[in-house]
């Protein structure tokens, strides 16, 4: 036996489990196609949000309150800044499906809040443009996540504690059995107890049956240049989501000091293949983004000046698949996060670690059971 866990894909959801796994003394082999902290896929482009207040779901909630405290347990093991709360704006119509969510998530959980509407709100929020019927919430538990300094911060927490992660090594199969896992990986052939699936956009290449409920799909992140850099910065600017009919604008304030991140990821676009992943701008995409941008953000000028794509694997529903693959013994899956999975990732990888070493966890994830899509007795 090579190692009690074996991972597949040691990115944002493989490096917390390996951490997780390897401080609890269990012996962890992580198997990496490219390099840790590499952008080819959920973790890239400088920032990702944190929010509490959540309009994909108040079942969310609870899990991000404990993802909060595993930021920081993170950043005191790695020694490294990875979680800023600076506040995060929701803005949108009142009436609006999200908007609804979000102010249930409030209502639920009691969070720590703040309703602005009219010229409250525009005056408090100046970069925004900010419509008679919007309303206007700060989640005041919101901020930004550093993306590929925190892959790489629980990657090397993890070999510390022992974990052996392989980069460069991709994974041709891997064989379920009665007593562990096979897995091919650059011709040689690895012995685990149990095997741990995160490949995110590159699920349905290790395992094609999964093709129609993992489907990846190209994000594209955009930065722009503001007009008044000092309204832009972190202390004026919390995260937001700008939200109007068919536009959702999410994004971050200036964190290099000269650029501010809003992006359109609403209705990505799907990929034959991930290897192949169109990494450039569409012309169609740029008069969207430039439209949208000067409608909601005033703060900004609307042309890009930086774009950079990457991808996640989307499932049917845009929950996640998290727990054990029906009909395969000893595989627990930990994918399909849908463009909303980086602010979980901390507690993604201890429920992983329970799943892995209990076969259960004190967490609610009900709601991302994969039997819901997948069959027993799928190929």
């Amino acid at each position: 036996m090579d190692a009690d866990i074996g991972i597949i894909g040691v990115g944002t959801m493989g490096s917390m489990a390996a951490w997780q796994l390897a401080k609890k003394g269990v012996s962890v082999i992580g198997f990496e196609q490219f390099g840790i902290g590499n952008d080819r896929t959920a973790a890239g482009g400088e920032s990702r949000l944190f929010r509490t207040a959540y309009m994909e779901g108040p079942e969310y909630v609870p899990m991000l309150q404990e993802a909060k405290k595993l930021w920081r347990e993170l950043e005191t093991e790695s020694g490294n800044s990875l979680l800023t709360l600076n506040g995060g704006l929701m803005i949108g119509e009142s009436n609006s499906l999200e908007i609804k969510t979000v102010l249930k998530s409030i209502e639920d959980f009691k969070l720590e809040h703040e309703i602005l509407e009219g010229d409250q709100a525009a005056i408090r929020y100046p970069q925004f443009k900010i419509y008679d019927d919007d309303l206007v919430i700060l989640d005041k538990e919101a901020g930004f996540i550093r993306p590929e300094l925190s892959v790489v911060s629980a990657s090397l927490l993890a070999m510390k504690h022992g974990a052996k992660l392989m980069k460069y090594t991709a994974v041709d199969e891997i064989i379920p059995e009665t007593d562990g896992v096979r897995i091919i990986a650059e011709g040689k052939t690895y012995k685990v107890g149990k095997v741990l699936i995160t490949t995110g956009a590159w699920t349905g290449k290790l395992l094609p049956a999964l093709k129609k409920q993992l489907i990846p799909k190209r994000l594209l992140l955009t930065w722009f240049t503001p007009k008044n850099l000092a309204e832009t910065k972190a202390n004026k600017l919390p995260i937001f989501a700008r939200m109007r009919g068919d536009f959702r604008l999410t994004g971050a304030p200036s964190l290099d000091g000269s650029m501010v991140k809003a992006s359109y990821t609403k209705d990505p676009l799907p990929i034959e293949d991930p290897s192949s992943l169109y990494r450039d701008v569409y012309p169609e995409e740029i008069e969207k983004l430039r439209e949208s941008v000067k409608a909601l953000l005033p703060m900004l000028y609307p042309d890009p000046v930086r774009a950079s794509a990457y991808m996640d694997a989307y499932t049917p529903d845009n929950h996640a698949l998290l727990g054990e693959l029906p009909g395969k013994n000893n595989t627990i899956i930990a994918s399909g996060f849908s463009g909303h999975g980086f602010k979980l990732a901390p507690i993604i990888g201890r429920i992983s670690s329970e799943l892995l070493i209990e076969g259960k966890t004190k967490s609610n994830i009900n709601h991302l059971d994969p039997g819901r899509l997948l069959s027993k007795h799928y190929k």
